[in-house]
């Protein structure tokens, strides 16, 4: 069952590289939760993050491929909601999950400029 409980277990090093947020070569994607929610297969979050399902329209992940046959996104992305209910996440901390994963879309869109002779930036306006 989905009891949470864990019932086995294998050991695998996998690196999760943090550059690959904000840069992918055009041959990679970027991480998979990205383009799940975008998947629209649950419109409620499009809505509270605030973002559309056009990944052209988030500088962090429109780098590189945006699909891979292999992949449905929108099951992948009913799994990992499951997922977290298995782990036992709250529904406050699924929200969380999802407002902190939608922030970061938005903060790939800003852009700064830096102002002459000084250490400050500011916003570019665009």
């Amino acid at each position: 069952g989905t009891s949470g409980k864990l019932a086995s277990a294998d050991v695998e090093t996998y690196l999760l590289e943090k550059s690959r947020v904000t840069f992918q070569l055009k041959s990679e994607r970027n991480y998979h939760i990205f383009f799940q929610i975008l998947s629209n297969e649950k419109p409620e979050l499009l809505d509270m993050l605030l973002i559309t399902n056009n990944p052209y329209d988030y500088s962090y992940i429109s780098q590189g491929e945006v699909t891979v046959a292999s992949i449905n996104d929108n099951e992948e992305l009913i799994a990992t909601d499951q997922a977290f209910d298995v782990l036992g996440f709250t529904s406050e901390e699924k929200t969380g999950v999802y407002k902190l994963t939608g922030a970061i879309m938005h903060y790939g869109n800003l852009k700064f400029k830096q102002k002459q002779r000084e250490e400050q930036a500011e916003p570019d306006g665009t």
